[in-house]
């Protein structure tokens, strides 16, 4: 994923909209140990007025739920809390509302069936290990 991320980046960054950035964008973190600023790209999909992001890598660590991330979305910066769902009935709710707005997602989140059904054998073991949703709250002016 890093070589992917490394050309990904760019084309998310442009202050403008691209095919790629309708279903990807760029959150900026920050390191909870080296204070280094990240910006990881992450897929997305709408759902009313939240954003939410499947969060299976390490990147979702330095989160916190008190203090607003960056967002490059659509081609331009956005401050959007996040929320970390990790409840099991809340993120079968959530991947189903994935899955029904972006059906190729069953590609890329391994507890999704293709019908976007939630495999719950395996989804225990993956909020086991870590893995949770993102419900990204975006700041309005």
């Amino acid at each position: 994923m890093g070589i992917i991320n490394h050309f990904t980046r760019p084309l998310l960054s442009l202050p403008f909209s691209t095919p790629i950035s309708k279903r990807l964008m760029l959150v900026e973190l920050t390191g909870r140990k080296s204070g280094r600023v990240y910006k990881q790209p992450v897929s997305y999909v709408r759902d009313g007025d939240t954003l939410l992001t499947p969060g299976g890598g390490n990147w979702k660590l330095n989160l916190r739920e008190d203090k607003a991330n960056r967002l490059h979305l659509n081609g331009k910066w956005v401050p959007a809390l996040p929320e970390l769902v990790r409840d099991p009935k809340t993120v079968t709710e959530l991947l189903e509302r994935m899955h029904a707005a972006s059906p190729r997602s069953a590609r890329w989140i391994p507890v999704l069936r293709a019908d976007g059904s939630v495999d719950q054998a395996k989804l225990g073991p993956a909020l086991a290990h870590g893995f949770l949703i993102v419900r990204w709250r975006p700041e309005t002016r």
